[in-house]
């Protein structure tokens, strides 16, 4: 069986996780914490990057930052993971979903404006698949009505608006590092903060309330439980291990490109055809080949294709189910406007393997199990 994923790994991980355990520093905050933290601020041009135990707490950092108050809403899209939507309860808001674009299955950022009202506080944007938002629209709406912008890029690492890393477009932008995101460390994240203010209550918050972080650079004598925090800090062997891929994030970026791009390349006649639609990468994005999916007719094709994929050999997914149709969503939250796109598109939905390392006999195997699919569909 073709599997969906396999976690990245390169073969230094082992050495730099044994090199933490020999430093007798495996909890939060050693060596590969901090070269970890170093690296994406310097190759994202991040203003502050804190690494952490998921991409969810990463979010969950972000919105107690934002110090929602009790009533307060945020605008997010129901096509999304349940963490997006949990984070922000947690931060203490309600949540209002919104429609999505049927081309990137990103927000539609037409529809955010009308689903403000003098309550909202925030606007949460996912970059699905790796694929931006558009960002310079949105960013002009938080503008008029003082909103903050939360970037969920849980599948953004190394993907890009206009030349800007995604999560350091927003007020606050959240990374994902698990086993099945582009770079691993099984289980981890980080957020990314773009304005210098928040940088010491976000230590605070990731400190277990503590000024820790002050009493390390020699600000005070002694530290002390000084406001509300939890404990966000990663291992550093997970650190560690994820220290390795960053080495070698441009190889590792480069390979999924290709798989994405010999996909693409195979299924252009069933969509010229009208069978299938492929993923639409706008002028403005550089994504980075976190997945590849196809568009079915609808659900029930999709239901066959994903089953005949396993008789091939091959695993295929599906994924979200929309959060407002969910029974959390509805206790939660509402949908403002219409839900035009979000349902249907995500019915017709099916994402073929997709990894590092992904090998082109794998890859042909997948490619010529979807052509004959929809060669016998035809027939």
């Amino acid at each position: 069986m073709i599997s969906f994923n396999q976690p990245p790994y390169v073969e230094e991980g082992i050495d730099f996780i044994k090199q933490a355990i020999d430093a007798h520093k495996i909890c939060g905050d050693g060596l590969f914490t901090k070269k970890c933290s170093k690296w994406m601020e310097e190759r994202f041009k991040a203003q502050k990057v804190l690494l952490t135990t998921s991409g969810t707490t990463a979010l969950d950092m972000a919105m107690l930052l934002c110090e929602f108050q009790s009533g307060d809403e945020v605008i997010l899209p129901s096509y999304t993971f349940s963490s997006t939507a949990t984070s922000a309860i947690l931060g203490g808001a309600k949540l209002v979903f919104t429609d999505i674009r049927p081309d990137t299955m990103n927000i539609d950022e037409t529809k955010i404006e009308a689903a403000i009202t003098d309550k909202t506080k925030a606007i949460v944007v996912v970059h699905y698949a790796g694929v931006a938002c558009e960002m310079d629209t949105i960013m002009d709406i938080a503008g008029r009505y003082g909103l903050k912008v939360i970037e969920d890029a849980a599948q953004g690492v190394m993907s890009s608006y206009k030349g800007k890393a995604l999560g350091t477009i927003g007020d606050f932008g959240c990374y994902s590092f698990h086993e099945t995101k582009n770079y691993s460390m099984g289980e981890g994240g980080a957020i990314l903060i773009n304005n210098p203010k928040y940088n010491m209550r976000a230590e605070i918050l990731r400190e277990k309330g503590t000024n820790r972080a002050e009493f390390l650079l020699g600000q005070v004598d002694k530290y002390t439980w000084v406001d509300f925090g939890d404990s966000y800090l990663p291992s550093d062997m997970n650190a560690a291990y994820l220290w390795s891929q960053l080495l070698h994030a441009d190889e590792i970026n480069q390979d999924r490109l290709a798989s994405w791009n010999r996909y693409n390349k195979a299924f252009l006649p069933l969509e010229k055809a009208g069978l299938v639609e492929l993923p639409v990468i706008p002028d403005e994005c550089e994504h980075n080949a976190h997945m590849y999916y196809l568009k079915c007719k609808d659900i029930d094709e999709r239901t066959k294709l994903i089953k005949f994929l396993k008789e091939k050999g091959v695993a295929a997914v599906f994924h979200y189910v929309p959060l407002h149709s969910a029974p959390a969503g509805k206790k939660f939250g509402r949908f403002a406007g219409e839900d035009e796109f979000t349902t249907k598109e995500s019915e017709r939905l099916v994402r073929l393997p997709m990894y590092y390392r992904l090998s082109e006999d794998d890859q042909k195997q997948v490619i010529e199990s979807v052509l004959s699919f929809y060669n016998k569909l035809e027939g």
